[in-house]
């Protein structure tokens, strides 16, 4: 059964043209575009000329937003003895050691990212079932295991993203929230671009980037030119 298009993105549709946009005239489409009753998001939809079956095809990786994400982000630290008491110090929402785990297999899923020092990984290994599905599993490619605690909670408070492709060699990415200036939504996507060319996999052939859209959280996708914003200076967003 065909899904059914609400008379207000019907028309939103309206307002984007069928072609590429330059950067900016596409962020302020988005902004002119997200009309609904609560912030919207700004989502970033990239397709890579990948096939993440293959091990070096995969992407994972991490972005730090340089206007940050407009969110709060709630952080959960895994550590033992005084790596707990300097996590709590650093700004953590939640941080423990065994007990944590078992509260985590109850079902106690009140954080947006985990961190874990490396000795604690044996235990956390358990919770995979759990939080792999859901994008939450420490990993040292997403900076999530880390001795340096203080260092990884500031940066994920401040606007770093954890982020992969899926099955399909897309990655869906937050980059903002519709509300932010045009100008800060493209400094976002900026670094974003210049993060997925830096960790570009060992096993891509070919065409590398086959297309970028954005939206806000309930608005229509507008594509972007991406060879107008491979070719900006990120100095010149900043």
């Amino acid at each position: 059964m065909a899904k059914k298009v609400s008379k207000r993105l019907r028309e939103l549709q309206q307002k984007v043209e069928d072609r590429p946009y330059e950067p900016l005239e596409a962020l302020s489409l988005l902004k002119e575009t997200a009309t609904a009753k609560f912030p919207e998001s700004a989502e970033a939809h990239i397709r890579l000329g990948i096939d993440p079956k293959y091990t070096d095809q995969q992407l994972r990786t991490t972005v730090a937003l340089p206007k940050g994400t407009g969110q709060t982000v709630r952080v959960a630290v895994i550590a033992r003895g005084e790596k707990v008491t300097e996590a709590s110090n650093s700004g953590a929402d939640i941080s423990g050691s065994e007990e944590l785990i078992d509260e985590i297999q109850k079902g106690m899923m009140d954080f947006d990212v985990l961190i874990a020092t490396p000795d604690m990984m044996p235990q956390v290994a358990k919770l995979g079932r759990l939080l792999g599905p859901r994008g939450l599993m420490p990993s040292p490619k997403g900076g999530t295991v880390t001795f340096d605690v203080a260092q990884a909670i500031s940066e994920f408070k401040a606007g770093k993203l954890e982020f992969r492709a899926d099955r399909s060699g897309i990655v869906h990415v937050m980059f903002g929230k519709a509300d932010f200036p045009a100008t800060d939504l493209l400094a976002n996507l900026k670094a974003l671009q210049e993060t997925i060319d830096r960790n570009r996999p060992s096993g891509a052939k070919g065409r590398y980037w086959r297309s970028i859209y954005v939206a806000s959280t309930m608005g229509p996708s507008i594509q972007v030119d991406i060879n107008a914003l491979r070719d900006m200076k990120a100095s010149d967003v900043a």
